[in-house]
């Protein structure tokens, strides 16, 4: 058998944390010949939950998981990690401002990223999951000088799967007829969900659906999903967010499909104009634990204004956080 894999998930007694380390156990994220090793994170006052997801995590009994770490000191839970998904994040209360909400979260990830620097294995790959991810992501890698800034991602999945979702129900196809969906930019209100060069059982997008449905509704229902879901639910999505976890790490880390992409939020390389200096949702391939961004695409004016919305965005999140970044 392999050599176990070391993965690490901050908030792990949280909604979606819960979520996500029975399907990492399950073999769901690596495929069911890798075993795993779990580092659980969590602040203080959470260890007894905790504890508690460690016992249901026992009591399933499966064959992949060949250790559980729980632990609330981050020099433990980082060490030797192979994967690190830092989903803990600070929520925003009420009357909270934005500007405070990303400063005090920018002061847990860059405590982060320094012990990802100091602990993790050195091949390690970050997936952030609390918001502002994207940001989040920046300050984190910016606090770990010693990793390649590659190594740091942020999650627009949930995005992305999204779409894929409301693509499918549009046509009366199934997800997996659909390839080449992107959604670009920051993971808020100004990603730009973007369907231009998707195919639906291999034909243009645009032979099904129309350019009307796809600006007046399909774009302001992915972007404020993620709200539709909490006014029904009570709650912010955990299940599906944690599916996106999923996808994420596991198409990093085995590839993806032949002729077809994911979102990423990545490093900016000066692609599509987007400058350096901002962590940015592109369309990328992966293959042996690389992604790559795909070049070569075709923006028509309206889709320039929307990737230049959203970083200038993230532009906007970095000057709060500019003295934070070493």
């Amino acid at each position: 058998m392999k050599p176990a894999v070391k993965v690490t998930i901050t908030g792990a007694a949280g909604h979606i944390g819960y979520a996500l380390v029975f399907r990492i156990a399950s073999g769901a994220m690596f495929g069911q010949e890798q075993p795993v090793i779990l580092r659980l994170l969590e602040i203080p006052q959470s260890m007894s939950a905790l504890s508690g997801v460690r016992m249901e995590l026992e009591d399933c009994a499966f064959p992949l998981l060949h250790d559980i770490v729980t632990t609330d000191d981050p020099t433990i839970g980082f060490r030797g990690t192979n994967y690190a998904i830092l989903v803990g994040a600070k929520p925003r209360s009420k009357g909270m401002e934005r500007k405070d909400l990303i400063t005090e979260n920018a002061k847990i990830f860059a405590t982060q990223g320094r012990a990802i620097n100091d602990f993790a294995a050195r091949d390690v790959r970050v997936v952030v999951v609390g918001n502002p991810a994207n940001t989040n992501a920046l300050i984190a890698a910016a606090n770990a000088p010693d990793l390649d800034r590659n190594q740091f991602t942020a999650m627009t999945r949930l995005d992305h799967n999204r779409a894929l979702g409301q693509l499918a129900n549009k046509t009366n196809t199934l997800v997996s007829d659909i390839s080449r969906m992107t959604i670009w930019g920051n993971h808020s209100l100004t990603q730009y969900p973007h369907i231009n060069h998707c195919q639906v059982n291999g034909q243009p997008v645009f032979d099904q659906v129309s350019h009307d449905w796809a600006i007046d509704h399909f774009i302001p229902r992915i972007q404020r999903r993620g709200a539709e879901i909490i006014e029904a639910r009570g709650l912010s999505s955990a299940a599906s967010a944690a599916d996106a976890v999923v996808d994420h790490v596991h198409d990093w880390a085995l590839g993806t499909k032949d002729d077809d992409w994911v979102s990423m939020s990545v490093h900016s390389d000066g692609s599509y104009g987007i400058d350096e200096g901002v962590v940015f949702s592109y369309p990328v391939t992966c293959k042996d634990g690389q992604y790559e961004i795909v070049q070569g695409l075709e923006l028509d004016d309206l889709s320039v204004s929307r990737l230049k919305a959203s970083e200038d965005e993230l532009r906007s999140e970095r000057a709060i956080i500019a003295e934070l970044l070493p």
